[in-house]
């Protein structure tokens, strides 16, 4: 049982990146999804949040440049960034609340 994260890495300032979350060993459709971000010396933080029904939620701060999806015929959550900006710089982690989160993907939002 796992979730498997992909998407991640270096990209300038008002780029995009789409960060996907793959379930593997169960239904991904029976939970809500969520994203999380780690920055360095900083606590880990919400970032977005989709539940069963599809019904999302964001931190203010990426209101408008993010977007949480999910395809449940694929068992598998998205995070496409756009207009990306330093400070979205962190680890990013996805979960399927409450029980399991992925092992984590860096974002580098530098020029």
């Amino acid at each position: 049982v796992q979730l498997v994260e992909s998407g991640g890495g270096l990209v300038q300032p008002g780029g995009s990146l789409r960060l996907s979350c793959a379930a593997s060993g169960f239904t991904f459709r029976s939970y809500h999804g969520c994203w999380h971000r780690q920055a360095p010396g900083k606590e880990r933080e919400l970032v977005a949040f989709i539940n069963a029904a599809g019904g999302t939620t964001y931190k203010e701060s990426v209101k408008g440049r993010f977007t949480i999806s999910r395809d449940n015929a694929k068992d598998t959550v998205y995070l496409q960034m756009d207009i990306l900006k330093p400070e979205d710089t962190a680890v990013y982690y996805c979960c399927a609340w409450p029980n399991y989160w992925g092992q984590g993907t860096q974002v580098t939002v530098s020029s």
